[in-house]
């Protein structure tokens, strides 16, 4: 019950408990040294809301005693068992873009916003092609309004431009903050860092603080930031920090709701980095964060798994389904994402995930939530997979395998399962009806696999902005009954390869003049949407730069190679619009490129309805498959296009399916 000031820098510390108040002064720098800080109910203090710290404050976490455990919550650490973390640097402008292309060689960047930076500030510019670890990180020695001067010249070209219409500028991500908090060096070496766990009835303001050298590799419930079981956390935050060089995620939100994860910035980071954990948590609010360079856990390469029809152009060895990895915290670690979400109900409006081993946002929605809550009465009455998506907008994607990915949540062992997402009326009334969830404003470039893959039903897209991804989009049915679609995509843009051309790297690279999302299969046939299993609408979408040329064939609209599932004749495309764009291109199966498993030659009747003509320039046509397969289907009618291995056909045209006995009940499914 006593508050006490430190104005001085003590000895090191083997330990520092609070039970009163801890402020530090406000008026010189300090530094503080310890094992551990214990809040049994106390409160720290740097700064306050009203004013914010201006000197500098470091409080760095030692190990010199190994293997305590402080009430349950581990060493190395801030740990709140109740009590109050308050810590106010006085940085908020967090990040920025460039305003111009930064050159290879170049010491010398532009970009929008350079308010309150100085001389000094550690900063790290994102990559802006297909590979994450093109992110730099430079300090900066000059500041002459919106041009920094940086120490050393840059390695790669960060794109700075707003491309055909796609906003491809380069992040800038700010490191350097006045209060830090960070393990010793020695956890290089260990993985072993400092943390901050906060438990139910403590109370956390974070604003302006640099996390360094935090997170506890392969221990559970050991994080940079972490709230645990904290219930309602209204008017809680960590906002306008930086949060890198971290060993185990970067903020973990756990069976708490409520919270504000706004305006900070991640960077070289292992593991599942902004991280809704079991899928009970709601309410939160992470709003215009930057994460750069994402990886797996050192342990393991990263191994995608194999549960939906998913492989990386190529084909490569994954995981099976049921199997788990090693030495991960969870199996999905090895497919890692800059934003784990398994809930929809929080609230995700311009984030960046900018450079992730992965996968950018992973909606990866249990049936129930799984963890702590597995099995209780309120996992049992949560519904993941059924609730609304409130608010997912503005956000970008860029230099991930997949941009965007919802499908593929955890199972209560462990494993994972395919699961869209498909929001109810009532999510805990499972024969409630379908309702449209809607996400808007997304924008995805230079992903090497997919931009977007998503499954569930009656999902509804606007304004996409798709860009220099292997492929565009991919939409995968989360249900064949009940549904009046599985998915509409409008007024979006698509543009197959932009001017942004990358770090040509490697022979074939150079000699293409671009990046390519697979160097080793350069003639890769790159397309922008992708129709799949159920019904889909497109309706006022642009194509742009979906050209063949020597290297490579490509086409605005295609199907999922080669997939086995069933189409349907009322897929629709209207108002499409093409510029310097092929708008069909279905690829001869070659087995070196599959996205599937060469399916049961379902690929082979691959067809749509073109409305309007806009595409074939014959209103009310079909779009099928130039394949002898479809014997039946191509008649006198039919206009062959060679280059779009393709035929328009006029007349009506359906789909007849054959259930085996026992099997499936096809007449049932409607949309066929």
């Amino acid at each position: 019950d006593r508050e006490v000031v430190l104005d001085v820098a003590p000895p090191a510390l083997r330990s520092l408990t609070i039970d009163g108040k801890l402020r530090f002064a406000d008026d010189r720098d300090l530094a503080l040294e310890t094992d551990w800080i214990y809040l049994r109910g106390g409160e720290l203090q740097i700064g306050s809301e009203a004013r914010p710290y201006t000197r500098q404050a470091t409080i760095t976490l030692t190990d010199k005693v190994p293997g305590e455990d402080i009430n349950t919550m581990g060493d190395r650490g801030i740990m709140l068992m109740r009590g109050t973390l308050s810590l106010h640097g006085d940085r908020q402008n967090t990040w920025t873009k460039l305003s111009k292309t930064a050159a290879k060689g170049s010491n010398k960047i532009e970009v929008l916003n350079a308010a309150g930076w100085r001389r000094g500030d550690e900063i790290v510019l994102a990559s802006t092609d297909f590979d994450p670890r093109q992110a730099e990180r430079r300090t900066v020695t000059a500041v002459a309004g919106n041009t920094l001067t940086l120490d050393r010249p840059l390695e790669y070209m960060h794109f700075g431009e707003i491309t055909y219409g796609v906003d491809e500028r380069g992040e800038v991500g700010l490191l350097t903050r006045n209060i830090r908090i960070q393990a010793s060096d020695d956890a290089e070496k260990s993985y072993f860092g400092g943390h901050i766990m906060a438990m139910p009835g403590s109370h956390v303001q974070v604003s302006g603080v640099e996390l360094n050298r935090m997170g506890q590799h392969l221990t559970l419930a050991r994080y940079p930031m972490h709230w645990h079981l904290a219930g309602d956390a209204t008017g809680q935050y960590i906002k306008n920090s930086a949060i890198h060089d971290t060993y185990s995620r970067c903020v973990t939100v756990h069976g708490t709701n409520n919270v504000l994860v706004e305006n900070n910035v991640t960077f070289n980071t292992v593991g599942h980095c902004f991280f809704l954990e079991d899928g009970i948590e709601t309410g939160n609010q992470f709003v215009r964060n930057l994460g750069i360079q994402t990886k797996c856990h050192p342990t393991l390469p990263c191994e995608p798994t194999n549960l939906a029809p998913f492989k990386v152009a190529g084909g490569k060895n994954f995981l099976t389904e049921g199997q788990k990895s090693k030495n991960v915290l969870i199996p999905s670690d090895n497919n890692v994402s800059t934003f784990w979400i398994t809930n929809p109900n929080n609230i995700y409006r311009d984030n960046v995930a900018a450079g992730s081993d992965q996968i950018g946002f992973w909606f990866a929605f249990p049936e129930h939530p799984t963890g702590q809550f597995e099995g209780t009465e309120i996992s049992k009455n949560t519904w993941p997979r059924r609730m609304q998506l409130p608010d997912f907008s503005g956000n970008t994607a860029h230099s991930n395998l997949d941009g965007f990915m919802m499908d593929r949540g955890p199972r209560p062992d462990g494993t994972f399962a395919t699961g869209g997402h498909i929001a109810l009326a009532n999510p805990a009334d499972g024969n409630s009806p379908m309702v449209e969830r809607v996400i808007e404003d997304f924008t995805a470039y230079k992903n090497r696999n997919g931009g977007m893959w998503t499954r569930g039903e009656m999902s509804v897209f606007k304004n996409l902005k798709l860009a220099d991804n292997a492929i565009g989009y991919t939409h995968a049915s989360g249900s064949f009954a009940g549904s009046d679609f599985t998915s509409k995509v409008s007024d979006s843009l698509f543009v197959g390869e932009s001017d942004n051309i990358g770090n040509p790297r490697t022979p074939a690279e150079i000699a293409y003049g671009r990046s390519l999302p697979e160097p080793d299969l350069p003639d890769f046939p790159i397309r922008g949407y992708e129709f799949y299993d159920y019904l889909h609408h497109l309706d006022n979408v642009t194509f742009v730069n979906f050209q063949d040329n020597a290297t490579r064939k490509t086409g605005a609209l295609s199907y999922l190679l080669y997939t086995s599932f069933g189409m349907s004749t009322n897929n629709t495309v209207e108002r499409a619009k093409f510029v310097d764009a092929k708008p069909v291109y279905f690829p001869p199966i070659e087995h070196k490129w599959s996205n599937d498993d060469y399916g049961n030659g379902t690929y082979k009747t691959s067809v749509f309805n073109d409305v309007d003509g806009s595409v074939t320039g014959v209103p009310n046509s079909f779009i099928l498959i130039n394949d002898e397969n479809n014997s039946l289907a191509l008649d006198s009618t039919c206009e062959v296009k060679p280059t779009w291995n393709a035929a328009v056909c006029k007349g009506d045209l359906g789909r007849l399916g054959v259930a085996s006995p026992g099997g499936p009940a096809g007449p049932s499914i409607p949309g066929f």
